[in-house]
């Protein structure tokens, strides 16, 4: 993968150093060679970057785009000087490039060592291992906990303290973000698919679940999942689960199979802990359950602890795949840390620090606004201008750890692929219907690192185009393949 290191620089604007050092030397003879090979660079440049001016301008003006939207900026990383703008002023949904403004501000905020955690709480006495009352299991929105080793560590800490009995069952405590447990925005037919489940207090499993249709039977995984199976005779087979209901509707017998989203996380976390207490000997009286907001908190005397991975690694899985649910969760996490602010709910808090960190860093309310932390909202706005400001400002080696490499992994694996924007582009991708977006770093072959953002809205493609995504890849492989001083 190219280095993008930070004292990288155009090839062109060393030469201009030293043809300006020359320029200043005090032999006459030499001035006035110097000016006019300093007018030539000059003009030269000037004609390059029209070139690549020009390219741009070009794809933008195809017949296709005409009731489309685009927004771009593109500046140098070195001293923040413009290289390309159209439109970058307008307001624009962003996708999940706004995963970009909630990533910077958890770094400084939070900070990237930050971990979040998950108890165990003993509401109730304790005599002779005998817990008379429940066993709490309090989530404070660690989105990581998958499969069963955290169970199997928390329940071994139970058992170290004694408990071999517990009257009350076990209970998933949801309860650390207040507030609807659906982002502000998301859509109603978005809350089924993967992409869609919803940011708890307790998760599991990405909160998602996988339903299968084979040999005329239906099958769930995990088998633990919090889901109530209807089978139901149809023409079209498909999947149906209501919003905020735990049934799931299994249209038609055809095979198939599909990732879908956990109705209630907290429930399937209890169960799945009881498990690994019952394997553990202890006898769990009841049936587990859970509670959400706005139910008060169950308290309790603390018996086990899990702490989550350091927030780097959070943000590192998330951007890469494009994870909601995980960005989400930071959002939220952001929010529930914030001492200083007020508001009821964690998210219109998250909100709050996320819009008074953009303005402090000279990007105003006017040029965006973040109800949640996905991008999968219709209410989120920005700029492709407020994007490269951003990634400015954060530009880091550690940030861009963060991000998909094209042609590498995350959700640019397959994209740019033999171009010279493979190995060297770090960007984070953005897509929904009608939009979709490409924010990040390149290096050009020139040696110039840039900032930029692509952003395309209202844009449905003919029959016989090629795939959104790619429209936005051409654009980033001109600035990669770039051999010109911008």
């Amino acid at each position: 993968m190219a280095q993008l290191t930070a004292d990288a620089t155009c090839s062109c604007r060393s030469a201009l150093a030293r043809d300006s050092q020359r320029s200043a030397s005090p032999i006459a003879r030499k001035r006035a060679p110097t000016v006019v090979a300093l007018f030539l660079w000059f003009i030269a440049g000037t004609a390059a970057a029209e070139s690549l001016t020009q390219r741009i301008d070009a794809h933008l003006a195809a017949p296709r785009f005409a009731a489309a939207s685009w927004g771009i900026s593109v500046v140098a990383v070195d001293d923040g000087h413009p290289v390309y703008g159209h439109d970058d002023g307008k307001l624009m949904l962003p996708a999940s490039t706004a995963k970009l403004f909630t990533a910077a501000v958890a770094m400084d905020r939070l900070g990237p060592d930050y971990r979040t955690h998950t108890d165990v709480l003993a509401a109730g006495d304790i005599r002779r291992g005998r817990l008379r009352g429940a066993l709490v299991l309090r989530g404070r929105g660690d989105p990581t906990l998958a499969g069963d080793a955290w169970a199997d560590q928390l329940a071994q800490q139970v058992v170290a303290a004694g408990i071999t009995r517990v009257d009350d069952g076990v209970v998933g405590d949801d309860t650390a973000f207040a507030g609807p447990p659906i982002g502000s925005g998301w859509e109603a037919s978005d809350l089924q698919a993967y992409y869609g489940a919803t940011a708890s207090g307790l998760s599991v499993d990405e909160n998602t679940m996988v339903a299968e249709v084979a040999e005329n039977a239906v099958t769930l995984a995990p088998t633990d999942a919090a889901t109530t199976l209807a089978e139901q005779p149809a023409e079209s087979p498909a999947f149906y689960r209501a919003p905020g209901t735990s049934t799931l509707h299994v249209l038609g017998a055809a095979p198939r199979k599909s990732r879908l989203s956990l109705p209630d996380p907290a429930l399937t976390a209890a169960r799945r802990l009881q498990a690994a207490l019952e394997k553990r000997g202890v006898t769990v009286k009841k049936e587990a359950r859970s509670v959400h907001w706005p139910i008060p908190a169950p308290t309790g005397t603390q018996l086990a602890t899990l702490p989550s991975p350091p927030l780097t690694e959070i943000l590192a899985s998330g951007l890469k795949r494009s994870q909601n649910m995980y960005l989400q969760s930071v959002f939220l996490l952001t929010g529930m840390e914030a001492t200083d602010q007020t508001a009821a709910h964690t998210e219109d808090r998250a909100a709050a620090v996320v819009g008074a960190w953009l303005s402090a860093r000279g990007i105003g309310p006017s040029a965006t606004s973040l109800e949640e932390g996905t991008g999968l909202s219709r209410h989120d706005l920005t700029t492709a201008g407020s994007l490269t400001h951003l990634l400015s400002s954060v530009d880091s080696p550690a940030f861009r750890a963060l991000l998909p490499v094209a042609g590498v992994d995350g959700t640019l694996a397959h994209r740019m692929k033999g171009t010279a924007a493979e190995g060297n582009l770090e960007a984070k991708t953005g897509s929904m219907s009608y939009v979709n977006a490409l924010a990040g770093y390149v290096t050009t072959k020139a040696g110039q690192r840039l900032a930029f953002a692509i952003i395309l809205n209202n844009y449905k493609p003919t029959q016989g185009a090629g795939s959104v995504s790619s429209e936005v890849d051409a654009i980033a492989v001109m600035l990669a393949a770039s051999a010109e001083c911008l």
